[in-house]
C-alpha cells in the first residue's frame, strides 16, 4: 500500500510544473512485485492526470491577470498561442505526457479555458498510454 501511495505522489507532483519522475516509480513498483500491473497503471494514471488538472487550474487561475505586468506571455504572443491552440489545441494536449512541454500544455489549456470534461479524458487516455509503453519495458526486462 505504502508503494502505491508512493507511486501516486511521484506522479501527481511530476505532473505539476514540479521536476520529476514518475515513469521510475512506476517501473519499481512493477519490478518489486507487490503491486499488481492494473492497479499500478490505474494510480499512477490517476495521480498524474489530477497533477495536470492543477496545471490547468493555475492556467485558468493566470488568465484572469492577462494584460497585466504580471501574466508570463506577452499580449502578442498570447494572441499567437491562443491561434495555434484553437487549431491543434485539444489534439495537443495528447503530448501532455512529453517532458519538458507536456506540463505547459496543461497551462495552456487552463488559459484558453478548455472545458475540464474535455481536458480530462485527453489527458488521462495520453499518461496512460505512456505508462503503458513503461510497463511494456519493464516487463519485457524482468
Amino acid at each position: 500500500m505504502i508503494e502505491l501511495t508512493g507511486l501516486f505522489a511521484a506522479a501527481f507532483l511530476s505532473a505539476t510544473l514540479l521536476p520529476g519522475s514518475s515513469e521510475v516509480a512506476l517501473a519499481a513498483a512493477l519490478a518489486s512485485g507487490r503491486s499488481g500491473l492494473a492497479e499500478a497503471l490505474a494510480i499512477a494514471t490517476l495521480g498524474n492526470t489530477l497533477g495536470s488538472c492543477v496545471n490547468w487550474a493555475l492556467g485558468l487561475f493566470a488568465a484572469r491577470w492577462r494584460g497585466s505586468r504580471f501574466f508570463p506571455v506577452s499580449e502578442k504572443n498570447y494572441d499567437r498561442y491562443s491561434a495555434l491552440y484553437q487549431k491543434y489545441g485539444l489534439w495537443s494536449l495528447l503530448a501532455s505526457w512529453v517532458p519538458i512541454i507536456g506540463d505547459p500544455l496543461t497551462v495552456m489549456a487552463g488559459i484558453f479555458r478548455t472545458p475540464l470534461i474535455i481536458f480530462v479524458p485527453i489527458v488521462a487516455v495520453a499518461k496512460l498510454l505512456r505508462y503503458l509503453a513503461v510497463a511494456g519495458v519493464v516487463q519485457w526486462a524482468i
